[in-house]
């Protein structure tokens, strides 16, 4: 009997132990989630100010010459962005990658043509596409589009974004 008095403390005490690690774990979990405000806000992504401000990205993409916006190119764009990118992108609404809207105004052309042509390289080498994959910790899916297609994408942005 003796013996087993001697052992019952030792085992509360580790499970007492044991339970403030828990509590510890999980308050650390939940104050690491938070976006800094406190108030439930979404964060804010990375700017482009962030990293060098010509940063065109990393990808076959160099120079974009934009002139007025065709809006039949827009149309093709959104058909591309409907069944491409909604599963992860909204316009108004951060869904698994951030929303879209203003992506232009954030964002030069190239970089957002190479960032939908070349999602992998840019997260490794882009700082501003790195800051984006440590915001919304998923690797945007390479949805191996056409420099065609990808343009057609970038025209329905800008047709957004021009309302």
């Amino acid at each position: 009997m003796k013996n087993s008095k001697k052992i019952r403390p030792n085992v509360k005490s580790g499970l007492n132990l044991i339970l403030i690690i828990i509590i510890f774990g999980f308050a650390f979990s939940f104050s690491s989630c938070s976006s800094g405000s406190g108030n439930g806000e979404a964060k804010t992504e990375p700017s482009a100010e962030k990293a060098t401000p010509s940063d065109k990205g990393i990808g076959p993409i160099s120079k974009v010459d934009l002139v007025a916006i065709d809006e039949n190119l827009a149309s093709s764009g959104k058909a591309v962005f409907e069944s491409k990118c909604t599963a992860c992108h909204k316009i108004d609404t951060k869904v698994v990658g951030p929303a879209l809207a203003g992506v232009t105004k954030r964002r030069k052309p190239e970089w957002i043509m190479n960032m939908i042509l070349n999602p992998s390289e840019m997260t490794q080498k882009d700082p501003v596409a790195k800051g984006l994959l440590g915001t919304y910790i998923a690797q945007m899916a390479n949805q191996n589009l056409t420099q065609d297609d990808a343009r057609a994408v970038l025209e329905f942005f800008r047709s957004n974004d021009s309302k």
